[in-house]
């Protein structure tokens, strides 16, 4: 299939995913579902606690499939960036007042982007100003399709609860297993043993999630998003 007949959308991921995304041990990611699915019960209106798959199937039929894609689109990751470039002013209608807009002039003066995850040794400008050019750092909202380095192709999307999450899907998630968590099998007896084993890798994963989306979400136990990827090569990347 051509690329003009794929389609694409964007997904933001921090410096650690964009990590585990580049070492190949990322392959899942979760997205809450916006708004959270509800039922009627007893002629109530409660949060929705009937089959994944159902919950899947009704929200497809009601035009609300994942808004991040579905198997065979392709995602482009975007993340925080440096780009070379400059501030200029204008004035906004909207807002009534003059506002800063940055001018990417990487392509431009031949540069290549760099990014956050790999730490780069970047002389950024000081401030905006000046009529020189100079290196900046942008926040992942603002990368364009351009500077994208990492295409991944949905293999799969489905909807579960945050906490259903398994031990391998953590592991899907990019996250190392909870080094402290192995070490206490010693001296567990055998059904201890594995069910030690199958959680060292939700701990970590519920800490990332929290780093994230805040204190208290992982408990919240939102209806997510599980989209299932691979990395697929990228031919336009400047």
């Amino acid at each position: 299939m051509g690329r003009c007949n794929v389609k694409e959308r964007q997904l933001l991921f921090n410096a650690p995913m964009v990590r585990a995304l580049l070492a190949g041990t990322k392959a899942q990611t979760r997205r809450i579902i916006k708004p959270q699915p509800q039922m009627v019960t007893d002629k109530r209106i409660e949060p929705w606690r009937g089959d994944p798959a159902v919950l899947l199937s009704l929200l497809a039929d009601s035009g609300r499939k994942c808004p991040y894609g579905q198997p065979g689109n392709r995602i482009w990751v975007r993340e925080t960036f440096f780009a070379y470039g400059r501030w200029v002013t204008r004035y906004s209608e909207k807002k009534g007042s003059d506002e800063c807009h940055f001018i990417d002039m990487t392509a431009e003066c031949d540069r290549t982007y760099q990014y956050d995850a790999g730490s780069p040794d970047v002389p950024l400008a000081a401030g905006r100003g000046g009529a020189l050019p100079g290196w900046y750092k942008r926040p992942s909202i603002f990368m364009p399709r351009a500077a994208s380095r990492i295409l991944l192709e949905i293999v799969s999307v489905r909807v579960e609860r945050l906490n259903d999450c398994s031990d391998a899907d953590a592991r899907a998630e990019g996250v190392a297993p909870d080094q402290v968590r192995q070490l206490s099998v010693f001296g567990a007896n055998d059904v201890e043993r594995a069910a030690i084993y199958r959680r060292a890798a939700i701990a970590p994963y519920e800490r990332l999630w929290e780093s994230i989306n805040g204190a208290g979400s992982w408990a919240a136990n939102p209806w997510v998003w599980v989209i299932e990827f691979k990395q697929v090569p990228q031919h336009h990347q400047k």
